[in-house]
């Protein structure tokens, strides 16, 4: 059977495992962190400033054209190895589909198992780094992310051993950077931790850890970060064209810089840089086809919808996997500022700047989210207060004689005139990503660089942030409790900068912060 022969398969891997994962593995940190100049450490400079430091550079050594998560990552990686560097993006930071994600910081146990059944060690190897990156990115930014327990019901007991083994393959590889281990709950501890779960045919679950965090504030820390050690950005920066010159060795023409657009103000201008960076995510054969008008495309986006919906349809800290849903894809169900999302599918789109989630994707989810929810629950349509769609950047290698073959992870390619595309991955493993780009770059383009310096480099707002923070926040300003949260969940550190803005209420209590009136849509 299927099962017996993952079984087999995951005692036979278990000697490569061990050996993968030795005992002293220990996550990196970044020893000479108190000599990396820091030039804006108390107050960053203006947009207004940015924008002058990218017209008035005469050179830069790297120009990193998007603000997502990976384009954020080389800024930090490229400035952190004293490289004068530059980033533009064309709308807002993390606006596109680094703040559209499942909002996890996983390794992927889809991938660990089909590693297993398939003997694949390309694939294992991608859930290692990952799970590596996970351990980073909780360390780096805490106030931005945490572990989250995240259980998988079982409805047939042939399933208990299976996914037991599955998940337990999921720690040891992990190592010395589990996050907790994960154990067995009975049908009755399943149904105590999570109620609203179906309790017909329910054998018992299994419960796990993943990291989760918040994917915009996280993408705009990495960039902030950047900012704080000297690289110059700009938002509302579009690039109209690549520059290019005449290499006097070669003959060939070599990329050197953009033309930008202030998209606010319209005003064009010129940012020289000795290596361009491609890092737009969905947008990556739009880059590409300014440098080479008929090069293939590489991209081939698919459709992310997750939505939202109340929060009593899930526990406060405890997430919920379907590991096989209908038509075979995976569902997440997470518990996320009080709410609940529930995604995501993965369906062919076009590239567009504002994609719309369809009605069919979020019926699905609904569907999905019926299946596993007791019957006392009324899953509604309704009860949707929110949904969004993402496109993910799927990739194939253009160095590959296969170009139809989907990459399972990320690209980098360097064009004939130089232009550095990083494409695919993950969210999980931007850092990693980053590193590899820059390498890249710093090899084709022989600049003179140090070495990686971000494995254990602390994020915006991640200095001087703890559990208790908030405390402080309602003792010493007097804000509510739940403003206090969030101020130090979303600032860190940096809490208290935004609380000394804070107006005076002029009520005994709170006395002082405000509340900014939300708006929820209902779909």
């Amino acid at each position: 059977s299927s099962c017996r022969k993952a079984l087999l398969g995951i005692i036979n891997m278990i000697p490569l495992f061990v050996w993968i994962c030795p005992a002293q593995a220990r996550l990196a940190h970044v020893a000479a962190e108190a000599e990396l100049k820091v030039p804006y450490a108390d107050e960053l400079p203006s947009r207004q400033a940015q924008l002058s430091a990218l017209r008035d550079t005469a050179e830069f050594d790297v120009l990193v054209v998007g603000g997502g998560a990976t384009g954020a990552g080389c800024a930090l990686d490229a400035v952190t190895r004293n490289l004068k560097t530059a980033l533009v993006e064309r709308s807002d930071f993390s606006s596109g589909t680094s703040s559209r994600s499942t909002k996890l910081l996983h390794g992927g146990v889809r991938y660990l198992q089909k590693a297993i059944m398939k003997l694949d060690y390309e694939q294992y190897m991608m859930v290692k780094e990952a799970l590596h990156e996970r351990a980073n990115l909780l360390e780096i930014a805490p106030h931005l992310s945490a572990p989250l327990p995240i259980m998988l019901p079982v409805y047939k007991w042939w399933q208990l051993p299976y996914y037991w083994a599955g998940i337990k393959m999921y720690d040891l590889v992990a190592g010395i950077q589990c996050l907790k281990s994960s154990y067995v709950l009975t049908k009755s501890k399943a149904l105590e931790y999570f109620p609203m779960l179906k309790k017909d045919k329910l054998v018992g679950a299994i419960v796990y850890y993943d990291g989760q965090h918040n994917d915009a504030r996280m993408n705009l820390a990495i960039a902030l970060s950047a900012a704080r050690y000297g690289a110059a950005i700009a938002n509302y920066t579009e690039v109209v064209h690549l520059l290019k010159r005449k290499d006097q060795q070669s003959g060939k023409e070599k990329v050197c810089g953009v033309r930008c657009r202030d998209v606010i103000t319209g005003q064009e201008f010129d940012v020289k840089a000795k290596c361009v960076i491609n890092a737009t995510g969905p947008f990556t054969d739009s880059l590409r086809k300014m440098d080479e008008q008929e090069v293939a495309n590489i991209c081939q986006p698919s459709a992310g919808v997750h939505i939202v919906i109340p929060g009593y349809y899930s526990p406060d800290n405890m997430g919920l996997l379907d590991p096989a849903t209908s038509d075979g894809r995976v569902i997440f169900f997470l518990p996320w500022e009080n709410m609940t999302i529930a995604g995501t599918t993965d369906s062919p789109t076009n590239v567009t700047a504002h994609p719309i989630p369809g009605e069919d994707d979020i019926n699905f989810i609904l569907t999905e989210v019926r299946n596993y929810l007791s019957s006392d629950v009324e899953v509604r349509r309704g009860d949707v207060l929110a949904a969004w769609s993402g496109i993910r950047p799927l990739v194939t290698d253009p160095n590959s004689k296969d170009t139809q073959s989907i990459c399972r992870n990320h690209i980098v390619s360097i064009s004939e005139s130089g232009l550095v595309t990083i494409a695919g991955g993950k969210w999980t493993t931007y850092r990693s990503m980053a590193e590899e780009t820059l390498d890249a770059a710093i090899g084709a383009h022989s600049l003179t660089a140090e070495s990686c310096r971000t494995v254990g480099l602390m994020l915006e707002g991640a200095k001087g942030w703890t559990p208790t923070l908030y405390i402080r926040l309602v003792q010493d300003y007097g804000l509510e409790k739940e403003v206090a949260q969030h101020l130090a969940s979303t600032y860190g550190g940096r809490a208290f900068d935004v609380a000394k803005m804070a107006q005076v209420t002029g009520q005994r209590w709170p006395i002082v912060g405000k509340r900014l009136v939300i708006v929820l849509v209902v779909l």
